[in-house]
């Protein structure tokens, strides 16, 4: 059974993240930048797993950020450190200790 949902904004951050947990997470593509409404359409037959996000830090990720933080203030949002902008495009070792503080069995 899994128990915890990543939301990324992409196939390039999914295929990042997935060889790097040691266990069944579930991943969920936003596909870009999605309104309100569709986030929710997404998320709703999730939202009783535990939820995070990890979004890039540019304005698209910002925007997505807002609205978790708005319509699902319980999810955790996971953050890359300055100066990495792009999950996809940060060192697995960035994006692996990032994980593995917010508690993911990683490789």
């Amino acid at each position: 059974m899994i128990e915890k949902c990543i939301i990324v904004e992409g196939r390039s951050d999914k295929l990042k993240i997935t060889p790097l947990l040691a266990e069944q997470v579930l991943i969920l593509c936003t596909n870009g930048t999605i309104d309100e409404e569709a986030l929710i359409d997404l998320l709703e037959p999730y939202e009783d797993i535990e939820l995070f996000t990890f979004f890039d830090r540019d304005k698209s990720g910002d925007y997505l950020r807002k609205i978790m933080r708005r319509t699902y203030s319980e999810a955790v949002q996971l953050e890359l450190p300055v100066p990495f902008n792009g999950v996809a495009e940060a060192p697995s070792s960035v994006v692996r200790d990032i994980l593995q503080a917010a508690k993911f069995k990683v490789k």
